[in-house]
């Protein structure tokens, strides 16, 4: 180890002396999984329902799992030749059964149905999934999970606590976690970086060189062309990328974090200090100080889970942004943000434009269309002037919604957006603008109104 290297080990030391379990949450865990994994082979057996087994799988059961998160999966396996409406109904029946002596539970819905549940202080989950042979072979997203599990705890080989130092880094600088509303990497996506580069540090070197385009094919048995900028060929399924889920402005932002942190090592990479709300007086400074115009549409969040809501809300924020384009106004940045209320910003280069608006027509040669736009436009109240230039017709003529807030007004409810978003706007929304965004008073809308102050990028 070089002189340059002593900090970055010191830290890494620091990091994990603060997210590695004890020996004593260990044994919880493992007191409660057991519990867990008898009640629903007992379960099974009193029912008659036919199982393969219960398992735990995921980070708890790789060792991978950061000290303080009690997530537990549980999957229940059916045998393959099991029809789907068999596995949810049974796996529903055995799940509701367990859940009687669970604090709260709630069922949700992803490729089919599941059980959550919080039991003995860990958030449990209890999925069924068939029993397949081979994770190229599986009948539902989930029955490759399995497969994932033993790849992992195979090639692993003491290799846990970089593990758990990229996923902390991932954590703290905001590019973990596979879900839409984060588009970042997934824990079985670190944990096979790790197994491929066979250390953090290694990790993070070489990722300050990644490109789009960047491959690893830990088996090399690839079988599948992929356009993500990342590709981890899944060890378990030949056809399948593991970075698929990862956004290019997260693969980037991973890319800018690495070389970041080998530039100045700090613990705030793993622990960054917690943002606080922008103030009045720190939103309006935002929107004096950059010259621009905002706006925010604010509507009642309807009730879904957030892999269906955040892929609305972008719909949403992309055809708001086409549709005042559409009225020749500039979009210069975006985003969205949901917690009660829903709200999806604007940026514009001005949010009024002149009230003559020039409007192009046909050339003067093309006799019936040029005559007809003539007709069109000659004398209409509507009409500033009518001239010839470069051999066409043009017509200065009023515009129809001179002000964004007028475009929103009279066209927001034709934006593409997602039923549930639809039926949500339709029902109440509210348009603010400029300053009036201070009307929105959560705190973490006002963490996220941060995305616009100078040196935005941490």
């Amino acid at each position: 180890m070089t002189a340059a290297d002593k900090p970055g080990e010191d830290i890494q030391k620091e990091v994990l002396k603060k997210i590695k379990p004890s020996d004593e949450e260990k044994r919880k865990l493992f007191m409660v999984v057991d519990e867990l994994l008898e009640k629903a082979t007992d379960t099974a057996r009193k029912m008659d329902i036919d199982i393969g087994r219960a398992m735990l799988v995921g980070s708890a059961a790789r060792g991978t799992w950061i000290s303080g998160t009690h997530d537990l999966d549980i999957f229940i396996s059916f045998p393959e030749e099991t029809s789907r409406e068999e596995l949810e109904e049974s796996g529903l029946l055995i799940s509701r059964e367990i859940a009687k002596d669970a604090e709260a539970f709630e069922e949700r819905y992803a490729e089919h149905p599941y059980l959550n549940m919080r039991y003995r202080g860990f958030d449990v989950d209890l999925v069924p999934c068939f029993a397949v042979n081979s994770a190229s072979c599986i009948k539902s997203a989930v029955d490759r999970t399995p497969f994932h599990n033993s790849f992992v705890k195979e090639h692993i080989d003491e290799l846990q606590d970089e593990v758990l130092l990229l996923k902390q880094l991932m954590k703290g600088t905001g590019v973990y976690g596979s879900e839409l509303r984060t588009q970042g990497f997934s824990g079985y996506l670190a944990e096979l970086l790790i197994i491929h580069y066979g250390s953090f540090k290694d990790v993070v070197s070489d990722a300050c060189e990644w490109k789009p385009g960047m491959v690893i094919d830990l088996l090399g048995h690839g079988t599948a062309k992929h356009e993500e900028p990342l590709v981890v060929v899944d060890p378990t399924d030949p056809g399948r990328n593991v970075a698929a889920a990862l956004s290019v402005d997260k693969f980037a932002r991973f890319i800018e974090i690495c070389r970041s942190y080998l530039d100045r090592p700090s613990l705030e990479f793993f622990f960054p200090k917690p943002q606080k709300p922008l103030n009045d007086d720190e939103i309006s400074g935002i929107i004096e100080e950059r010259g621009s115009s905002f706006l925010a549409i604010v509507f009642k969040t309807p009730d879904l889970v957030e892999d269906v809501l955040y892929p609305q809300l972008d719909k949403m924020e992309i055809s708001v942004k086409a549709l005042l384009e559409q009225y020749e106004f500039t979009v210069i940045n975006s985003g969205t943000w949901s917690g009660e209320d829903s709200v999806v910003v604007i940026e514009l280069l001005s949010s009024a434009l002149p009230l003559v608006k020039k409007h192009h027509g046909p050339p003067i040669w093309v006799r019936d269309h040029s005559q007809g736009f003539r007709s069109k436009y000659e004398g209409a109240d509507e009409t500033f002037a009518l001239y010839i230039e470069d051999g066409r017709y043009v017509a200065d003529i009023r515009r129809k919604f001179p002000t964004a807030r007028e475009v929103l007004e009279n066209r927001l409810t034709d934006c593409s957006m997602g039923k549930q978003l639809s039926k949500a706007v339709k029902k109440e929304h509210m348009i603010l603008e400029n300053k009036q965004l201070c009307n929105i008073r959560d705190a973490d809308f006002r963490v996220f109104m941060r995305k616009w102050q100078k040196n935005g990028i941490p």
